[in-house]
């Protein structure tokens, strides 16, 4: 449930002849008003502002609406009583009110006219109205377990106007180019393709950015008033977010980037050399490691015979002729 405020109106005749004359207008109450003739609810109302001549703007008019997945359990009995707590929470009260449920859209919807001027000729402020309108319409949703709707998303288009109209236009185009630059002037410059002007706001007497408006045609609006998550900190740090992500992927990609053919030959070639080398190293590797397995064992040494004992000798004594040395017998 959203309840949707326009600015407070002048003429009764036509905000009324919209809400009862309306294909498919029911009227699901009244209070202070005769409803049997559109000619004779106007005149009530026009009656009880005279209370206060010099107010102009004495025409309140709220749409409060809900999602079509509620239509099965919003009857005209439960859409009054919500719309009676709805006023009494907005602080409007003691003052005639008509309640009308139109049926020419897929979503629920009821228009409330009331009169400014109250049953005792005081004035029913419209100050914060809007920023009110927000928190009561939640607490309902909340409380009735209504649909919540998806903010901006489930408005429908087509049936804006002037400001509303102008305010959508670029709040769809904002959406949809901000994913695709990588600053905020380019952002600026996409805009203003769309027709659409990015004027930034500076902190006096320096280049500090304070804030940001958007305009298209007529119509100037702050960033956060478009959307909370148009101002100008939180888009700047959208891109910023987005751009520095989009760095760091790229650089874990090209850590993981295949190797090229050539680099896996030459890995191929490296371990089959350092293959070589081990198996060439192998046998003088594996006797210096039996050696003392051998001797651990206790296994039997070979027998030395005499007859290798005397062609030692007989080497030996050839050797000791060569140097001049004599004969040492050691037997």
């Amino acid at each position: 449930m959203m309840g949707k405020i326009p600015k407070s109106g002048k003429s009764f005749k036509g905000c009324v002849e919209y809400c009862m004359l309306k294909e498919g207008a029911v009227v699901l109450d009244a209070d202070g008003l005769r409803t049997g003739e559109v000619v004779h609810t106007i005149a009530d109302f026009n009656m009880q502002r005279k209370m206060r001549p010099g107010l102009g703007q004495a025409v309140g008019h709220i749409a409060l609406s809900w999602s079509p997945e509620d239509s099965a359990k919003l009857t005209d009995e439960l859409m009054v009583s919500i719309a009676k707590e709805y006023l009494k929470k907005m602080k409007i009260s003691d003052t005639q009110v008509l309640m009308v449920r139109h049926h020419d859209t897929n979503h629920p919807h009821l228009h409330l006219v009331y009169n400014r001027v109250d049953n005792e000729g005081k004035t029913i402020s419209d100050a914060n109205q809007r920023w009110n309108n927000v928190k009561v319409s939640k607490a309902l949703t909340l409380k009735y377990g209504f649909h919540m709707a998806k903010g901006k998303d489930r408005v429908n288009r087509q049936r804006l106007k002037g400001a509303d109209k102008a305010k959508y236009q670029i709040h769809d185009q904002i959406k949809a180019i901000l994913p695709t630059v990588k600053s905020m002037d380019e952002l600026q410059k996409q805009l203003a393709k769309q027709g659409i002007q990015m004027q930034y706001k500076y902190k006096s007497g320096s280049a500090q950015v304070q804030g940001i408006s958007f305009s298209k045609s007529k119509y100037q609006f702050k960033g956060s008033e478009i959307d909370r998550s148009m101002s100008y900190g939180k888009m700047s740090k959208t891109i910023t977010d987005r751009v520095q992500e989009q760095q760091e992927q790229q650089h874990k990609e090209r850590k993981v980037q295949p190797k090229s053919l050539a680099d896996q030959l030459r890995e191929v070639i490296q371990q089959s050399e350092h293959e070589t080398h081990y198996l060439n190293q192998e046998p003088q590797t594996q006797y210096l490691q039996q050696e003392p397995q051998t001797k651990y064992l206790g296994t039997r040494s070979p027998e030395i015979d005499i007859s290798d004992d005397v062609d030692d000798e007989a080497i030996y004594g050839r050797n000791r002729q060569r140097k001049g040395q004599a004969r040492t017998n050691t037997r």
